[in-house]
């Protein structure tokens, strides 16, 4: 838990002000701007699989470890780097990183809670949370002296971690290296259908909750608006997480607590789209309609986070944890990809109802998705597949 909240203050402390140093600081185009930036996004999308895959066969705790240290290096030359090349080799290297520990954090979490998986995933996304939502405080009273100095204090917080978990992380344990190898573990995942049907199910969660960084922002506009959204976001998520997960295990299966998350965020979209349709011009009825939809989207997110992570591992036999989460997070990085490109080209037409019709319409798709896989069993999972002779990492 403080490994994620330390990694989300270290990230979020630095990224948001790191187009802002881009362009005014070394005076770098547009493009050049966004060539940075994305180099760190297809990183890290385009690596997970790869991260998961080491974090099985290397060990949960040594993956994580080398992410740290590798993010504390990214971080460090952001400050420090004036050219393109040296850039996008610490923005790449900053992706890698998350690439590393991301898949691998949440294996070890699953291992480590056993039968409370559920409880432990709700508890880890207060932390993860908590860390968004301190990252910019402090990063915005770090960037008024120099840029440089966020980098070198998000750069030192890894660096910190980095020897915390060295020193204090037990070890995980690894699965043995099958005789088919690496391939042949790929090709077993790609295999396991009610996984990838599951992984298809929810891109389209992970585009409509990526709009609180993308439309919802662009459509207040406001400065302290966005600030807003966000400090509503973690607040939700802080405040209602572990009551949120308590009610919904309580009365639901997992699959319809997941479905019902996803129809909440589908639903997040209706206030924007009713003020868009019925008061254009009104800016305080659009920013408040926005405000709601943050808080009923973050609503919808909370519900489902901590069972759909379960539902990762139950579908994965509890076999190579860490490597279905590599491909589940590239899955879902290809879907908002995808799905943000979309939705930019809806925002083009400039008929703002449009896109909160879509954003709505494609919650409401995959929550009924998700509905049909569970009432067809096809999210009951499998029973954990004995490993004989595992080693420890």
């Amino acid at each position: 838990m403080v490994n994620q909240l330390t990694i989300n203050v270290g990230f979020y402390m630095l990224m948001p002000y790191l187009a802002g140093h881009l362009s005014h600081g070394l005076g770098m185009a547009a493009w050049a701007v966004g060539l940075v930036l994305g180099a760190r996004n297809l990183s890290q999308q385009g690596l997970f699989l790869l991260g998961g895959t080491l974090a099985d066969r290397l060990g949960y705790k040594n993956v994580i470890v080398a992410g740290c240290l590798l993010r504390t290096s990214g971080f460090v030359l952001l400050g420090f780097a004036d050219s393109l090349g040296a850039l996008l080799v610490a923005s790449a290297a900053t992706g890698f990183a998350g690439a590393l520990f991301n898949p691998a954090v949440r294996a070890y979490l699953a291992h480590a809670a056993a039968d409370r998986r559920v409880e432990a995933f709700a508890l880890f996304n207060v932390f993860y949370q908590a860390g968004t939502l301190l990252g910019p405080l402090i990063g915005l009273t770090l960037v008024a002296v120099d840029f440089r100095l966020v980098c070198l204090v998000a750069g030192g917080l890894f660096a910190a971690l980095t020897v915390l978990q060295i020193r204090a992380l037990p070890p995980c344990h690894a699965v043995p290296v099958a005789a088919a190898g690496v391939l042949g573990d790929w090709r077993a995942i790609v295999g396991n259908r009610p996984f990838l049907l599951f992984a298809v199910a929810m891109t389209g969660a992970y585009v409509v909750s990526f709009q609180i960084y993308l439309v919802l922002p662009l459509e207040v506009g406001d400065a302290g608006a966005v600030t807003a959204i966000f400090a509503l976001s973690a607040a939700v998520a802080v405040v209602g997480q572990s009551r949120i997960t308590s009610w919904a295990r309580e009365r639901w299966a997992p699959p319809y607590a997941i479905s019902m998350g996803l129809a909440s965020m589908g639903v997040a979209f209706v206030p924007p789209a009713l003020c868009a349709a019925l008061w254009p011009d009104a800016t305080a009825a659009r920013v408040g309609a926005i405000l709601v939809c943050a808080v009923v989207l973050t609503f919808g997110t909370t519900l489902s986070y901590p069972f759909e992570m379960d539902t990762v591992v139950r579908l994965s036999g509890e076999r190579l944890v860490a490597t279905h989460y590599g491909l589940y997070n590239t899955v879902a990085g290809v879907g908002i990809a995808l799905g943000n490109l979309l939705t930019g080209a809806l925002l083009d037409t400039g008929v703002r109802v449009l896109t909160w019709i879509a954003l709505a319409a494609l919650g409401g798709a995959g929550a009924l998705a998700v509905h049909l896989l569970g009432r067809a069993g096809r999210l009951a999972g499998s029973e954990p597949v004995a490993v004989v002779g595992s080693r420890v990492a």
